[in-house]
């Protein structure tokens, strides 16, 4: 085959690195955005966090996506005017691409669209939440430790203290005891040779009446059991509650009334009592002494009604205002080619293109927050049984942008709304037909469903195929398994577990 030159003209996207930076910047969580900021005003000289002076305007829209803000106070991040802005480096004349066709169009972020400024007054009146890390709870003590602090207080021998640690050292987190006392006793052997069973068993006895009480159980019957023990004995009903824990847990797990009614030898009248006086026992006692601490969400955008209108508008306690430092920038030589000026230009034309980033960021961030609580109003003003059906697709073709950069956008994004914090992914869901051809939301279905359960008879729950009839009445048609698919995920259990004695 002859070789030949031939010259073809065709447009491909570059992935340059302001747009790698742009697009990770978008996904970024408010944390993560946070840290993110911090280390660039770290490494990069040139950006400065911009000081506060006075009221600044809360650029809002509203849902139905027109613009609301304050004339008088709306600003925009000016870069000061310097001689660098002027300077003729590559770098500085390079631009996003106007077309970006595997994954949105940058230019309408940049361009148009409400701007969403990096520093804006909250919607909590002024209140300042600089210091909320600082304000959080202390990690409260494990359980472990909860428990190793009473054997340290016990005043036991070095034997028997030596014991308890092997014991404690078996125990989880809900409070059980999941080493089995040979394996303790075979472990306790090396450090005493002559150490019997009985003396563990006794060992055992006396931390299972630690705080929490019942705690090193090996089961949840004994942990019920140890529990009902230290009621006083004239407590109605107690004996009887002691053999239930004991020999008939598993009918009362599974709802076997009539079981226990014929082995208790009890009427409805006293089940009933005596199955309230176990419901006072805690079957995982661990969970009382918590190793976990508040956790906070710092939500990304807030929704309110203002006026009769429902607005959006960024937090600005996500990220700091930032902007060029004016001193460093001034330094900057056109012409000078020498090491410390070319540092100083790279950096100025780092910190313009990471502003810049921030900025789109949250214009696309408002714009897609604008766009569900437009198609969610109905859930705002009424709750989860309005919840319309949504997919990505449906915002995507909406603003004109890919379903990648939707998707971006609602990963680990936060809203605050009257209703409470939801992360936008929340607000999308499938669909189900409806009798007259229309579409219900699977999440205001599960929403249904949990109303029916809770306001049901007790005595005679609603079965799954009861639950699709009653929809199907409503002009809902639900197969019987859709049913018990979004009833599992709710943690809802079957009718026959469901069922109470009236």
């Amino acid at each position: 085959m002859k070789q030949s030159l031939q010259l073809k003209i065709g447009q491909s996207l570059t992935m340059t690195p302001q747009l790698q930076q742009a697009i990770r910047l978008l996904q970024l969580s408010s944390l993560e955005l946070q840290t993110e900021i911090q280390q660039a005003l770290e490494s990069n000289p040139l950006l400065e966090q911009e000081e506060e002076h006075g009221e600044l305007a809360l650029e809002e829209t509203t849902g139905n996506g027109e613009d609301r803000s304050d004339s008088s106070g709306e600003t925009e991040a000016a870069e000061p005017q310097t001689s660098a802005e002027a300077m003729t480096e590559d770098r500085s004349d390079q631009k996003l691409p106007e077309e970006l066709e595997i994954d949105t169009g940058w230019d309408d972020i940049y361009d148009s669209g409400p701007t969403a400024t990096l520093s804006q007054a909250n919607s909590h009146n002024g209140e300042d939440f600089s210091d909320l890390f600082e304000n959080q709870a202390r990690e409260s003590d494990s359980l472990i430790d909860h428990l190793l602090w009473q054997l340290d207080n016990a005043h036991l021998t070095e034997r028997d203290h030596d014991i308890g640690l092997a014991i404690i050292d078996g125990i989880d987190d809900r409070g059980y005891l999941i080493e089995s006392l040979d394996d303790i006793l075979d472990g306790l052997r090396r450090l005493h040779p002559d150490i019997e069973r009985d003396e563990v068993e006794a060992t055992l006895h006396f931390i299972q009446h630690f705080d929490p009480i019942g705690v090193a159980a090996r089961d949840p019957a004994e942990c019920m059991k140890i529990q009902l023990q230290t009621y006083d004995p004239d407590t109605p009903h107690l004996n009887k509650a002691l053999a239930l824990v004991e020999h008939y847990l598993d009918y009362l797990a599974a709802n076997d009334i009539a079981v226990l009614k014929r082995r208790l030898q009890a009427s409805d009248a006293e089940l009933q009592k005596i199955i309230e006086l176990i419901r006072t026992t805690n079957p995982h006692p661990g969970d009382l002494v918590s190793n976990s601490h508040a956790e906070y969400i710092i939500p990304d955008v807030h929704v309110r009604k203002v006026e009769g209108e429902w607005t959006v508008r960024i937090n600005r306690e996500n990220a700091p205002r930032l902007r060029i430092n004016d001193t460093y920038a001034r330094l900057i030589k056109r012409g000078d080619h020498s090491e410390q000026n070319n540092f100083l230009r790279n950096n100025l034309q780092e910190a313009r293109w990471f502003i810049k980033s921030l900025q789109s960021r949250n214009d696309t961030l408002l714009r897609v927050a604008t766009a569900i609580v437009h198609r969610q109003i109905d859930f705002l003003e009424h709750g989860e049984e309005a919840m319309k059906p949504m997919v990505l697709r449906d915002i995507a073709e909406e603003l004109e942008l890919h379903e990648s950069t939707i998707s971006r956008v609602t990963t680990h994004k936060y809203m605050h709304t009257p209703r409470g914090i939801f992360e936008f992914k929340y607000f999308f869901s499938s669909h189900v037909g409806t009798a007259d051809g229309g579409e219900c939301s699977a999440t205001a279905i599960r929403a249904i469903i949990k109303k029916l359960v809770a306001a049901e008879n007790p005595g005679k729950p609603l079965s799954d195929n009861k639950i699709a009839n009653l929809l199907g009445e409503q002009g809902i048609k639900v197969a019987r398994r859709t049913i018990a698919k979004y009833r599992e995920a709710m943690n809802i259990p079957p009718s026959n577990e469901r069922k109470r004695l009236l």
